[in-house]
């Protein structure tokens, strides 16, 4: 009888995700946990700081965090937007603080009085906004700073404001990016908004704060997943060959000799090769067989 042994029974199933070879960009497990809670942080207090400055009721949610290449970052963007350029020590990829400029400007509104019930369309700043935008970088780049701590250690520097996502070369098109996606709510207005840190930086905090497993132990760590890994098993008989009019000319009642003698085990496969012979029998109301012989695998 085919049996699992205790060993093998007792391993918990294990959730397979989707990757692509072709783009191979995705973030480790442990890693992703530890930039979500990073970027749930920095939400918080962007929300905080947004309702002390422009004095009416924020918050900002963090929606999802992934790794693309700038290339595709760029190319999901609005064709106009606002993109904040921001210098991080000892890298020359800058980080990425998206927003429509629409909502930019309500948020400005409400830093002067206004009521920011008019939708203002999407265009450059006026030089005063641009200091009252800086007012508002300011702190919002120390609370990135201050939730993301040891994954990145330095504070980013402002370094420059783009409108059109295309001219805003902040790294290479090649060059993988963090890119985090938040919902930021402003007096009942809602936007979209995103931020992208390069993915070296990252990665480069995230290997001291929450280290992975040494590539030595790769072969080992893949061999044991291999060996979890369900496969189909069957049991049969020997095959044998017939030529494709035999089968087009198949009809109930036909008979077909096969090369299987009687007395002979049946095959147990797996992919279509045999890995042993087993005699059939019977466990309960289900069908089993005893495993006989098994067969080299080269």
């Amino acid at each position: 009888m085919l049996t699992r042994t205790e060993e093998q029974a007792e391993t918990p199933t294990r959730a397979a995700e989707p990757y692509d070879f072709r783009r191979p960009t995705t973030l480790a497990r442990e890693h992703s946990r530890v930039l979500e809670l990073a970027f749930e942080s920095f939400a918080r207090q962007w929300g905080t700081q947004l309702t002390a400055n422009v004095r009416a009721r924020s918050q900002a949610t963090f929606l999802q965090v992934g790794m693309h290449t700038y290339d595709d970052y760029a190319a999901s963007l609005p064709p106009a937007t606002t993109m904040v350029l921001c210098r991080l020590a000892g890298d020359e990829a800058k980080a990425v603080i998206q927003f429509p400029a629409s909502a930019a400007l309500g948020w400005m509104t409400h830093m002067l009085g206004g009521s920011g019930e008019r939708i203002e369309p999407e265009r450059t700043f006026t030089e005063i906004e641009q200091q009252l935008l800086r007012a508002l970088l300011d702190d919002l780049l120390d609370d990135l700073q201050y939730s993301l701590g040891r994954v990145l250690p330095a504070r980013p520097e402002f370094d420059s404001l783009h409108h059109t996502a295309q001219f805003a070369q902040a790294a290479p098109t090649s060059a993988l990016m963090i890119v985090a996606s938040f919902i930021v709510e402003c007096a009942e207005r809602e936007t979209t908004a995103t931020l992208a840190l390069p993915a070296d930086a990252v990665l480069r905090g995230l290997g001291e704060s929450n280290p992975v497993v040494a590539t030595d132990r790769a072969r080992s760590l893949v061999a044991a997943q291999i060996e979890l890994t369900p496969v189909p098993l069957g049991v049969g008989l020997a095959p044998v060959p017939v030529t494709p009019h035999d089968i087009l000319e198949l009809a109930v009642g036909d008979v077909i000799p096969l090369a299987h003698a009687a007395s002979e085990p049946f095959l147990v496969t797996v992919d279509g090769r045999a890995v042993g012979r087993a005699a059939i029998g019977r466990t309960g109301n289900r069908l089993a067989c005893t495993i006989t012989e098994t067969l080299e695998i080269l």
